[in-house]
């Protein structure tokens, strides 16, 4: 893709309803400020995203990144190693980084079946209140038990340490380290039942871990993995010093500690090195965590569409990201009125100068110790919608972005991994977006309540589930009380709610379910259209199958008017095994250990 501004602001674009629309000239202007301008030698310095066969129109000698050495001569090899290397072309140009893609991910070779979790609601008598890795474990296990194949869990990545937390996984500091509200301690103190209390929880486990710390004797484990994960490690365990003292926004702090890399950052870590260090630990803990709880099963983990602007990320990658903009998407079918994330969003440009390692970082620590991504959002590798500061979600406008550099960098660390990649494409989707993850083996979202078609119509390389995060539970929907919830916590039109809770029953009683069903009858209906798809994976809503009522999270709410992200399951962990809800879904969709006796696959 070109790298000039006027050509990445996409002034007109099509609605989802199909309808053409053209961006004012003054929204375009304030994002080409923002934007500024390429270097003029960018073409000749950025980063080459190829795939072995190709032709790049260059020649040189590869450093590879083990060491080793080849040969480019226009075409790239078929022998030309996966992985990121270092070009040094014979022309006296400038040297640059050379990604040799294989341009498809892993993909599962049959059919799984895998629950969706959201890990902090999935509590038991030893998790503090907050769901944890060792309930992540307890989760595994039984899903194991009963032939899953996967779990898609939140975010997990790491927030700003300062009370009160911030409770979306969707708005983390960074998403190259994990959140350590997730470790697992040993000491648990009593909690309430009707919420999710991070604060306490956090408060409680940091006491614990600090003791933990202090008192421990071989570091020959944690030093070796420290050095290994090495500078991005100790940037972010320093922001963690940092926002302990100074608070949570690094535009917030004292001008001198706004640059990672100046004296007086330097300087505050080596005075605060056993707290730096601290935090580094916690990081190796949450990795070894992890390990332990997800064993050979994949687990599924979530890729948020951006971070914090006053986050670890932000502060590393400062110059990268946009300053003053924020991203979100139009109106669409999710959201009458658009929705802001609150994110700031990568200046395209400056991501290849970057050498796209913020992007491949990413990925790639999302990825580690558990064998599976979902990207949020996936078209925001396509475009992304810009709101400039100030303005509501509807007076935005697309950018667009190096789709196919940045999806080939996915393949790349997917065939490394060994990962299954979802692309999450719901709402406003240009064309092309489909045919572009089906290319490199990206599976699709198909969610029952958007989809006409019959389950069985569903493709193959796609993940199959009846509803997200974002949208109703099955009771919820069929009791009526999530449009309660949504006209007492967000400013959506009446009218429209409504509408949208009647076309989501129609798709429910797409097989005849009666009026006067219960819920347990509504869900059973849901999950057994669901086993009809022959989607590779089928994700199965751990709230459905416990009639949870209430969805995780309303969008566009505020936390004055919603506890989002803090719903606790109803039923602990330890007592799913006997609860009957997730066997009767099991036995809807046709899986699980009574498949074969109850063939309700249709």
């Amino acid at each position: 893709m070109s790298d000039t501004p006027q050509q990445v602001v996409q002034q007109d674009w099509t609605d989802a309803d199909d309808q053409p629309q053209r961006v004012p000239d003054a929204t375009v202007e304030r994002v080409l400020a923002v934007m500024g301008e390429p270097p003029a030698d960018l073409e000749r310095t950025a980063p080459l995203v190829t795939r072995r066969g190709r032709r790049t129109g260059l020649a040189g000698e590869v450093r590879l990144e083990d060491g080793g050495s080849a040969r480019l001569d226009d075409v790239v090899p078929d022998d030309l190693p996966f992985g990121y290397h270092v070009l040094v072309p014979d022309d006296d140009a400038p040297e640059r980084r050379l990604v040799v893609s294989p341009g498809r991910c892993w993909v599962p070779p049959e059919q799984r079946w895998g629950w969706a979790v959201q890990l902090y609601a999935a509590r038991s008598a030893g998790s503090a209140g907050v769901g944890d890795l060792a309930d992540l474990r307890a989760l595994r296990e039984w899903t194991e038990s009963l032939g899953g194949g996967f779990l898609v869990v939140n975010p997990l990545h790491a927030v700003a340490p300062v009370l009160p937390l911030e409770a979306s996984p969707y708005l983390p500091a960074t998403r190259r380290f994990r959140n350590p509200v997730y470790l697992h301690v040993d000491e648990a103190p009593a909690v309430p039942v009707d919420g999710i209390d991070r604060d306490t929880a956090w408060t409680h486990k940091l006491r614990v871990l600090r003791e933990a710390f202090t008192a421990r004797d071989d570091d020959t484990a944690f030093d070796a993995w420290r050095a290994d994960v090495g500078r991005p490690l100790e940037e972010f365990a320093t922001w963690m010093v940092l926002a302990q003292e100074h608070g949570g926004d690094w535009h917030e702090w004292p001008a001198e500690l706004h640059d990672p890399h100046g004296d007086a950052v330097r300087r505050l870590a080596e005075e605060r090195a056993d707290d730096v260090t601290f935090h580094a630990w916690l990081q190796w803990l949450l990795s070894e965590q992890l390990r332990e709880a997800t064993g050979d099963l994949t687990v599924v983990q979530d890729l948020p569409i951006g971070v914090s602007g006053g986050g670890a990320d932000a502060w590393a990658w400062q110059g990268v990201m946009a300053d003053g903009i924020t991203v979100g998407c139009p109106p669409d079918a999710l959201n009458s009125v658009g929705q802001d994330w609150g994110s700031p969003p990568f200046v395209p440009w400056r991501l290849r100068a970057a050498d796209y390692e913020p992007f491949v970082q990413s990925v790639r620590a999302t990825i580690a110790g558990a064998g599976g991504l979902r990207i949020d959002h996936v078209m925001g590798l396509f475009r992304l919608w810009w709101i400039p500061q100030g303005a509501g979600p509807q007076e935005g406008c697309y950018v667009r972005y190096p789709a196919d550099d940045l999806l080939d960098i996915v393949c790349l660390e997917s065939h490394r991994a060994e990962a299954v990649v979802v692309g999450e494409d719901l709402g406003t989707v240009e064309d092309g977006v489909t045919e572009a993850l089906a290319e490199r083996g990206i599976l699709s979202y198909r969610v029952l309540w958007f989809e006409d078609d019959d389950p069985a119509t569903w493709p193959a390389g796609s993940l199959a589930t009846v509803t997200t995060h974002d949208l109703p539970t099955v009771t919820g929907l069929w009791n009526g009380s999530d449009v309660d919830d949504q006209l007492a916590s967000s400013d959506q039109a009446e009218a429209d709610v409504r509408a949208g809770a009647d076309h989501l029953r129609a798709q429910l009683q797409r097989d005849g379910l009666a009026d006067d069903a219960s819920a347990q009858e509504a869900v059973a209906a849901a999950y057994a259209q669901l086993g009809r798809a022959p989607s590779l994976l089928l994700s199965f809503s751990l709230e459905d199958a416990v009639g949870e009522q209430r969805r995780p999270n309303v969008p566009g709410t505020t936390p004055q008017e919603r506890d989002n992200w803090s719903v606790p399951l109803p039923v602990p962990v330890g007592d799913l095994a006997d609860h009957p809800g997730p066997a009767a879904l099991l036995r809807a969709a046709g899986v699980g250990p009574a498949a074969q006796r109850e063939p309700l696959h249709g």
